[in-house]
């Protein structure tokens, strides 16, 4: 009986480990990437750019406590993450960081239930305090298809930001440095300045592409870049350019010199095609979208 309790007991312990002083933001040292955990960096991939793995509460330590009854399906993977997209999940900012595994089990619920998606969507969420939760199965040191920007789910992460990120509402630094360091990790395993534009071809008409549209898109785009939506609010887009020199220089790159009155700038096709912008259909601001 106590044997078959134990993988219950493993995430709760896990979880209390990791909530622990979870009310005092713990700020990543920016000046010192060597003091990331450096444990499951890949090793002889040539990158001279590789930013360590953050810590990464495991998706075991939130799911425990779900109710039974959704079969969860094998993950699909893509060959590599080379641009991430970020979220805010359009929830209340008015919790306790101890809480955020049952936000994220609410989330979790929402979309496998009423929506009736095989998984969470987002690959990673981030709460107001820094802490960094795996979301979709798979693994977080691989490249997980996710559910989280249609039309740009593939050879992408998924990162929520746990709140509501409008116009005028403050962005915790510790969350905007955990989504900076999340990003250098995924990013470093392709060798992908954050700071720089990817090629991406959306698989459908429900972005802001026709399907097989190839676009280039900032390596850390907000959800707008790809789709109709306020998604991750204009206090947290505004935040973008700052996630993409930290990522860049967690990853031991060279500081870029600010140009003035340089702004966020939206996607641009390349190579130039036929295809036009789609008008997609009305959805809710800042839902993640199925493949």
């Amino acid at each position: 009986m106590l044997l078959g309790s134990l993988p219950g007991l493993m995430a709760v312990l896990a979880l209390a480990l990791y909530a622990r002083g979870v009310e005092r933001p713990a700020r990543i040292p920016l000046d010192r990437p060597a003091a990331l955990d450096l444990r499951t960096t890949a090793p002889g991939t040539g990158s001279a750019h590789l930013a360590g793995r953050p810590l990464i509460v495991p998706r075991s330590a939130w799911l425990a406590g779900t109710p039974a009854g959704h079969t969860q399906p094998p993950p699909r993977y893509d060959d590599k993450v080379i641009a991430v997209f970020v979220h805010h999940t359009d929830s209340s900012n008015a919790y306790q960081c101890a809480d955020t595994p049952e936000i994220i089990r609410r989330l979790y619920a929402g979309q496998t239930g009423v929506r009736q998606w095989d998984d969470i969507g987002y690959n990673f969420l981030v709460d107001r305090c820094g802490t960094i939760y795996e979301g979709r199965a798979g693994g977080a040191d691989r490249a997980v298809t996710g559910a989280h920007a249609q039309g740009f789910n593939h050879r992408t992460a998924g990162i929520a930001a746990i709140g509501t990120f409008t116009a005028g509402v403050p962005v915790p630094r510790a969350m905007t440095d955990a989504i900076a360091a999340l990003a250098a990790w995924k990013l470093g395993l392709a060798d992908i300045d954050p700071r720089e534009r990817v090629r991406l071809v959306s698989s459908n008409g429900h972005s802001r592409f026709r399907a097989g549209t190839a676009v280039t898109l900032p390596a850390v785009s907000g959800h707008n870049d790809g789709f109709m939506t306020t998604c991750p609010g204009a206090a947290l887009t505004a935040r973008l350019p700052e996630i993409r020199e930290t990522a860049a220089r967690l990853q031991g790159r060279a500081p870029t010199t600010p140009t003035p009155g340089a702004t966020h700038t939206r996607a641009t096709r390349t190579p130039p095609t036929s295809h036009t912008p789609t008008t997609p259909p009305t959805l809710a601001p800042s839902a993640p979208l199925s493949p």
